[in-house]
């Protein structure tokens, strides 16, 4: 495993910040699991987790007019590093006025004990959350969440609550991965969450 600190990196005309290695699931299909690196990084394993002035003293080194979003999302998950990714929204914001999202597994009110939904109100403008199937016994043998039974109905809360502070709100499939039956049942589960629902392209 190589690690550096390569804390944001290109994906099209968005910029991400990676913060954290930590993660709460152990996915099955995690790239991680493969590779060191991806999106043109040798590596996304961090050396450590960055401050606040370091996360900063790189977005001073790159021409934010280039971007079109700001996407909290690296090789681990984001809401592990919960109250430095605020930190670093609210002054992204202030300096950029750059839409930001975040790619979740949707288990930041488990990780961080208490529900994290309304500290994004004004600063995090979409939320892209892991759905993965409608089953519950399939998704934790899938994600191999770190609480159990309880995550699949965390996730699920956690983007019922999100989507009262948080503008655009989508949970995601991967396409092929499932069959259309539970796709329409993942489309189900998200009319009844207020959430947008989204089959990406395998990649």
């Amino acid at each position: 495993m190589t690690k550096a600190m390569n804390i944001l990196y290109e994906v099209g005309d968005n910029i991400y910040v990676n913060l954290t290695n930590r993660c709460s699931c152990s996915c099955t299909f995690c790239l991680r699991n493969e590779a060191d690196g991806a999106h043109g990084s040798d590596t996304l394993w961090l050396e450590r987790e960055p401050s606040f002035d370091e996360v900063m003293a790189e977005f001073d080194r790159i021409d934010m007019a280039k971007y079109r979003e700001v996407v909290f999302c690296g090789y681990g998950e984001p809401t592990e590093a919960f109250d430095l990714l605020i930190d670093v929204a609210r002054e992204v914001k202030r300096r950029y006025q750059k839409p930001i999202r975040i790619n979740t597994n949707g288990q930041g009110s488990l990780i961080n004990g208490r529900n994290i939904a309304p500290e994004m109100q004004g600063l995090i403008d979409g939320l892209s959350i892991s759905l993965n199937t409608p089953d519950a016994d399939e998704y934790l043998a899938l994600t191999r969440s770190r609480y159990g039974e309880d995550a699949f109905s965390a996730m699920l809360e956690f983007a019922r609550e999100a989507a009262r502070y948080v503008p655009n709100v989508t949970m995601t499939t991967v396409e092929t991965t499932i069959s259309t039956q539970q796709e329409d049942r993942c489309r189900q589960i998200c009319e009844e969450l207020g959430v947008n629902y989204k089959i990406r392209p395998w990649v």
